[in-house]
């Protein structure tokens, strides 16, 4: 008596692009044949092509996640820890700018405060550290200060429950650009005393600044008390960076000045 040949059950591709749109997995859906194609090369096995085929839709969703953060966060594009010139600012030291990328920092609700003169590259550093929380997966808020300011007096009147769904007070990284060209009026720096307040060790904050911190007093409205009260919140457990050297905006000029020359 001979054995039955057995068959093995043909499988519809077409099936199975079906059930990958049904349960969600659209990129795996669209890569499926190119990854089904190099599995039979490699001959890695079921459980190989499916780890790939995983990875590929988990990366594009991580891929998805970042552009749409680093959209809704309003950080000025093109400006990376990578892409900063430590040789031309000696001052700041290249290790507590990687320290302060893995995030740690805002993990811990703690405050950075870059300081230095116009063109030093403060907003530069400051954009970085905000695409490398977004990329960590930390939500982040971009604002210069008159931005800001604008916003936080449109919301003055605010019931607390309305306003603390304002993404300024519950965003995982506040970055507040350009701090110290125009001193605050009286009810501009309660406003801001009220958000420093809100955020105190519940979400970090990163300022850049032309004024010292002596200065301060005469950017919050001249109110000595009130710039005390801010700084005891923003100061406790921060990170302060002193940036000196010259501006890159000037090197830039000084370079088309001799090219033109």
């Amino acid at each position: 008596m001979s054995a039955k040949a057995t068959t093995k059950p043909k499988v519809d591709i077409d099936q199975t692009r079906e059930k990958l749109e049904r349960v969600g997995l659209l990129h795996a859906r669209e890569r499926l044949d190119e990854l089904l194609a190099s599995a039979v090369k490699a001959d890695g096995g079921p459980h190989r092509f499916l780890d790939r085929l995983l990875e590929t839709e988990l990366s594009w969703r991580e891929e998805r996640r970042v552009r749409t953060s680093l959209r809704l966060s309003g950080l000025p594009t093109g400006q990376t820890v990578e892409g900063f010139d430590f040789s031309f600012q000696p001052s700041i030291e290249r290790s507590r700018i990687e320290t302060l990328a893995t995030c740690q920092w805002i993990r811990e609700n703690r405050t950075v405060l870059l300081q230095g003169p116009p063109g030093v590259g403060k907003t530069h550093l400051a954009v970085a550290l905000g695409v490398k929380a977004v990329q960590n997966g930390f939500g982040v808020t971009f604002y210069r200060l008159e931005e800001l300011l604008a916003a936080l007096r449109r919301d003055a009147d605010l019931a607390p429950a309305r306003l603390r769904r304002k993404k300024y007070l519950n965003t995982g990284l506040l970055i507040i650009d350009e701090m110290g060209f125009e001193p605050m009026n009286r009810q501009e720096a309660s406003l801001f005393f009220r958000l420093v307040s809100h955020r105190y060790e519940r979400g970090s904050i990163l300022i850049t600044t032309n004024k010292g911190i002596k200065d301060w007093p005469e950017l919050l409205a001249g109110d000595e008390i009130l710039a005390t009260a801010i700084l005891d919140r923003l100061l406790h457990r921060s990170h302060v960076l002193n940036i000196k050297g010259r501006s890159y905006r000037l090197r830039e000029l000084e370079r088309a000045a001799t090219a033109s020359g």
